[in-house]
Parts: C-alpha cells; sequence; structure tokens
C-alpha cells in the first residue's frame, strides 16, 4: 500500500494564486488601466405593462458621474463613485464601502423602445425606464378569387 501525504494548505496557496488573477474582484492590487470595473451596483429589473425599470442602487455618486447608452440592444449604465479623503486616516480600520468605476450591461427584449429611454437619480437611487414599443396585432388577410 503506498501512502500519500496529505498538504491542504498546499490547495489553498494555489486558490490564492488563481484569484489574484482577477484583481478587479478585490484580490490583491487592481490596474485600473486593465480592470473594466472595480464594483457592481445591485440592480432590480421590473416589468411593468408598458414599460421596464431598472433600479440600482448608486449612494454617493453624483448624477454627473452616471452614464448610460444604448447600443445594438445593450444597455450599458457606468459611473464612479470617488473615495472618501478620510479613507487616507492613519487610524482607518476597514473600509468596506466599495470606490471607483463601475459597469453594468443589459441586454433588452426586441420590445424595448430605445428611443424613448428616461433616467433620473434621487436620494442613491438611479432609476432608468425604457418604454415597450406598441405590440403589433397580427391581422389575418383575406385571399380573393382571381
Amino acid at each position: 500500500m503506498k501512502l500519500t501525504r496529505f498538504e491542504p494548505w498546499s490547495i489553498v496557496d494555489l486558490m490564492q494564486t488563481d484569484l489574484r488573477r482577477f484583481p478587479a474582484h478585490g484580490f490583491g492590487p487592481v490596474d485600473v488601466d486593465k480592470a473594466a470595473a472595480d464594483w457592481a451596483p445591485a440592480v432590480d429589473i421590473i416589468e411593468e405593462k408598458a414599460r421596464f425599470v431598472l433600479r440600482a442602487d448608486v449612494p454617493g455618486i453624483d448624477a454627473s458621474n452616471i452614464e448610460i447608452s444604448m447600443d445594438a440592444g445593450v444597455l450599458s449604465v457606468a459611473g464612479e463613485r470617488h473615495a472618501d479623503s478620510a479613507a487616507d486616516e492613519p487610524g482607518l480600520r476597514r473600509v468596506e464601502r466599495a470606490s471607483g468605476r463601475f459597469l453594468r450591461r443589459f441586454s433588452l427584449p426586441e420590445s424595448a423602445d430605445a428611443g424613448g429611454i428616461t433616467a433620473k437619480s434621487s436620494n442613491g437611487i438611479l432609476e432608468v425606464a425604457i418604454p415597450k414599443l406598441p405590440e403589433v396585432q397580427a391581422r389575418r388577410i383575406a385571399v380573393e378569387a382571381a
């Protein structure tokens, strides 16, 4: 019978090495030029009868720092939250609030009206309203005898 030495910490070291390859997730240093986003806001998507509503939690972000664009059926919401100056204090023990750039993308259905999208930001909640196109009713076409 062959005995094999079990080293559980070597597995953990391999996992840490793999996680360091993904700096945008908070493991290791972040290279701003390579990271697409530093964090992602929580989002709710609601479908109403006449529109879709997207609500994102963006506390502490000025409306001028949020960019919304629509391209080829994909809605992109991007922005940036700046770190507090208090984060540089020597007695700081813990920082949990994310800062930096964010980016979220959503594929919209064909029924979305890209030309009528509106957005507003209030009390740290971004609300994007995406109206639906009017439904096209199928109609029956009569065939005449020649």
